[in-house]
């Protein structure tokens, strides 16, 4: 489960994005993702996480996972 997460997460992620690397971890109510960027501010990383996020939520979504938005 967790590999699949990364995985999905990881093939719809541009370059542009900045992810250097993400960790999924199980929690009690599902799967934390941390996401590691490249990035010029925090609000820079931010908007990036959220782009990455954005971009993977259908994906994640058609192998049955839902998601929240992000948190900081």
């Amino acid at each position: 489960m967790l590999a699949l997460v990364s995985d999905l997460i990881w093939a719809h992620t541009p370059a542009a994005h900045g992810l250097e690397h993400l960790r999924a971890k199980a929690a009690d109510y599902g799967v934390d993702v941390y996401l590691f960027l490249r990035a010029a501010s925090e609000a820079a990383a931010l908007t990036q996480a959220h782009a990455i996020l954005d971009g993977a939520r259908a994906p994640l979504r058609a192998h049955g996972y839902s998601t929240t938005e992000p948190h900081r």
